[in-house]
């Protein structure tokens, strides 16, 4: 993996430097604070962010958000040499994948890499069938209001309206959803002109 470092640290930005090599992967960096961070992901597009928290100008928790913000949400794992219970809340908001205490380990790192990979692998997943749904929610809704107005211009049965829709479809070699947003769109059409109610 190609792995974005942000410690202010030199000594021990080198060394996460070193230790992602002996794990296999490609450190870009380190970078000095949030902002360099920030521009650095930009120019590279790293697969993975290991941010030390408390830096100069950005922190690394904003600057993981600042990037998740513009699309380019990353694995996140943050390094910190403090002990404190709000960092690990403010962490886990910012949807960080692992945090680790100075020292750190060639065997504590490997395993806060995998973590946090795997954790963004879920959160991705989750986000897609999320998104499914919304657009298959979407979609029946849209579906419902083209059935509605069949109903309304044809004086059909609402099963009829439906048959209607399924028919289109199948003519057409369309989806349902397809014929429901040409009809919606053609609403103006099935619409009785105003005046003619009468006739």
């Amino acid at each position: 993996m190609r792995i974005l470092i942000a410690e202010d640290d030199p000594v021990i930005g080198l060394g996460l430097s070193e230790r992602l090599r002996v794990l296999g992967h490609e450190p870009i960096g380190p970078v000095a604070d949030g902002q360099l961070a920030v521009e650095a992901a930009r120019a590279s597009l790293p697969d993975l962010y290991l941010f030390d928290i408390d830096m100069p100008r950005l922190d690394g928790l904003a600057a993981a958000a600042t990037l998740a913000a513009e699309g380019l949400r990353r694995p996140v794992v943050v390094v910190t040499g403090v002990e404190d219970p709000d960092l690990v809340d403010r962490s886990i908001a910012s949807g960080v994948g692992a945090y680790l205490m100075k020292p750190i380990d060639e065997r504590e790192l490997d395993a806060a890499i995998r973590l946090a990979a795997a954790r963004h692998s879920e959160f991705a997943a989750l986000e897609v069938e999320v998104g499914r749904a919304q657009q298959a929610l979407e979609d029946r809704k849209l579906i419902e209001r083209a059935k509605g107005l069949l109903m309304t211009a044809l004086a059909l049965s609402e099963p009829d309206a439906f048959r209607r829709i399924q028919l289109a479809a199948r003519e057409r070699n369309l989806r349902l959803v397809e014929v429901a947003r040409q009809i919606v769109e053609q609403q103006s059409v099935l619409e009785t002109p105003k005046g003619r109610e009468s006739r």
